[in-house]
């Protein structure tokens, strides 16, 4: 599975499990097994947890909606009402397990109610104003992928300098340089 981490925030990466919205959208979440995969290789539990129909739909559901308040803090708009209660529901779920090893090492685990609800809880601390995190929207156009810009000068355009960036630029040089 192709998966990308560059949102900068959990709940940014599981919304990038969405690539190219707006034209060839191709969803990395598929399947169940899908799902599990996704929550190791994003570091939120060691391995794969075991997730059902049900939970690949709540885990698209709590994507969506996470999308839609990422756009609404994008455009500075008030966050939507029905997604807004849905991420403090989700919230509201299991805890991972946490274990501090005697050689320093965590480890994780829990189910996949219990990672969506870390998900739902880091959104709730991304949105929160006053201290809102700066999100944008990559400038690249396929790409709707959402991320945290901690540039210096808040004013990172891409998701990705060696993908989105290095195309963007490829594309001026281009243009500037034809033949």
């Amino acid at each position: 599975m192709e998966f990308v981490f560059v949102g900068g925030d959990p709940a940014l990466d599981l919304v990038g499990t969405v690539q190219r919205r707006r034209t060839l959208a191709r969803d990395l979440l598929r399947e169940p097994a899908d799902l599990g995969a996704w929550t190791a290789a994003a570091g939120l539990v060691d391995q794969p947890v075991q997730a059902g129909p049900e939970e690949l739909e709540q885990a698209h559901r709590l994507r969506e909606a996470v999308y839609r308040l990422g756009l609404a803090a994008v455009a500075g708009e008030p966050y939507p009402t029905a997604d807004r209660r849905l991420l403090n529901r989700l919230a509201d779920g299991p805890v991972l397990g946490l274990d501090l090893r005697p050689d320093g090492t965590l480890r994780r685990t829990g189910s996949a109610a219990a990672v969506l609800a870390t998900v739902a809880r880091s959104a709730q601390e991304l949105f929160a104003l006053p201290l809102g995190a700066p999100i944008r929207e990559c400038a690249s156009e396929p790409c709707t992928r959402l991320y945290v810009d901690r540039s210096r000068r808040g004013v990172r355009r891409w998701c990705e300098m060696a993908g989105c960036g290095n195309r963007a630029k490829a594309a001026a040089f281009r243009e500037r340089h034809p033949g």
